[in-house]
């Protein structure tokens, strides 16, 4: 094996303004998010409203998830992309009117919200286009035996956009409000489009363009049920994010249980990201690939921990330390599972694979929101979290009895083989 280079897939042009243009988009997402999420609960007071959030973008995302991977695979990458992009910032802009005195003047409530859930609705569909998309058009940029070292700085920019985009969420909602918070999100929209203009068009390489949808569907199921180590990373994964989503909560925590308002919000909700920042960066020196199965399980384990200490705590840095150290948990799992299904998803399957993921593990993010939204209204806020923290633990330890291949994975040997092509 090659000497680690933690910078081989910054030479790479393109992938740089890839991670411009992945930065942008992330970092408006995720700000909107924790604005509508400040917004919501205080038009409502009602935990299950921040739930709700969650279940009106999964909806749409899940229902279209494997259409989409299907989808993907037939078309030009950045052409389907370019008009995700285009899409989110036609939404960002309406949810920027919606919170505009002016326009909204007369309006009740419960009008403003209905308008916010629709919106978060169609934001559903593109989601089902935007993971896949990127996920492909990722491994059309970078040779394939540096998948794991731009693994790594992908998720980084990732982490980058989900730490900056909440921290400035919630001092930009007390400094401007809401409404101009939401027209910094709009900006970033903008510049997410024009980087991406600067990539060029990557050729289709699934060689069964015009196949029937359902008999492509079926294929990259089968694919995924049987590479077990890629349905052990997603099944992990997705119950652990399911039932550990307390950030879901943390409006709450911030305005009734630490009362820290909207600066301390913003602590709260980037702390976790900061977390993964410091580990992914870390990683790039360090590489993960040895004894990978192991290191996943022993990381969502200590994301269990974590969470369960914060829905515990009473103390705002307690609360801060908590959240920070779920972020490194979460950032080691991030970046194997990441590297897991690059390593071992063919080309011509990209966005399939990319779309079940989606369905189970990124649209999990929502359900666990809902989840902890539900729960929180049914057992109380601290004890939905505990619990939500107990089920994570319990999903490590059957994850790691019925996944043994998981369990023993080693990537090494994935990345000496690519060396060699």
């Amino acid at each position: 094996m090659q000497k680690n280079d933690p910078y081989a897939a910054l030479r790479f042009k393109e992938f740089n303004i890839f991670l411009v243009m992945r930065f942008a988009m992330v970092f408006a997402w995720s700000m909107q998010f924790v604005v509508i999420e400040w917004q919501v609960y205080s038009l409502t007071k009602d935990p299950l409203s921040l739930g709700i959030i969650g279940l009106m973008e999964v909806i749409p995302a899940v229902s279209l998830a494997l259409f989409a991977g299907h989808i993907v695979d037939q078309k030009e990458k950045k052409g389907l992309l370019l008009k995700c992009l285009l899409a989110f910032s036609v939404i960002s802009f309406g949810l920027f009117l919606l919170t505009w005195p002016e326009v909204v003047l007369g309006w009740s409530s419960n009008k403003i919200l209905y308008s916010i859930y629709f919106l978060v609705f169609l934001g559903g569909f593109i989601r089902a286009f935007l993971g896949p998309t990127i996920f492909s058009l990722f491994a059309l940029i970078v040779p394939k035996k540096i998948y794991p070292n731009a693994a790594t700085w992908s998720s980084s920019v990732w982490q980058m956009g989900v730490v900056l985009g909440p921290a400035l969420a919630g001092f930009s909602i007390n400094w401007i409000g809401v409404h101009w918070s939401l027209c910094l999100v709009f900006a970033f929209s903008i510049i997410a489009l024009i980087s991406l203009s600067f990539i060029s068009k990557k050729p289709i390489l699934n060689p069964k363009i015009g196949e029937n949808v359902f008999k492509s569907l079926k294929e990259g199921i089968k694919f995924v049920y049987s590479t077990k180590v890629i349905l052990g990373a997603i099944t992990l994964d997705m119950i652990a994010v399911l039932f550990g989503g307390a950030v879901a909560l943390l409006p709450i925590f911030a305005q009734d249980i630490l009362h820290v308002g909207s600066e301390g919000f913003g602590i709260l909700r980037a702390s976790p990201a900061v977390g993964a920042l410091l580990i992914m960066f870390t990683s790039a020196y360090f590489p993960l690939t040895k004894n990978a199965g192991m290191k996943l399980l022993a990381a969502i384990f200590g994301f269990g921990i974590c969470i369960i200490v914060f829905g515990l705590s009473s103390w705002f840095w307690i609360s801060v330390v908590a959240l920070f150290l779920s972020g490194v948990t979460d950032g080691i799992s991030m970046i194997i599972r990441q590297t897991i299904l690059q390593l071992k998803t063919p080309d011509h399957m990209r966005g399939r694979v990319a779309s079940v993921n989606s369905m189970f593990v990124g649209s999990s993010n929502e359900l666990g929101a809902f989840e902890s939204g539900l729960t929180a209204k049914l057992m109380g806020t601290v004890t939905a979290v505990v619990f939500g923290g107990a089920m994570t633990l319990l999903t490590v330890g059957m994850t790691g009895a019925f996944f043994p291949k998981l369990r023993k994975l080693d990537l090494r040997k994935d990345i000496e083989e690519h060396e060699k092509e």
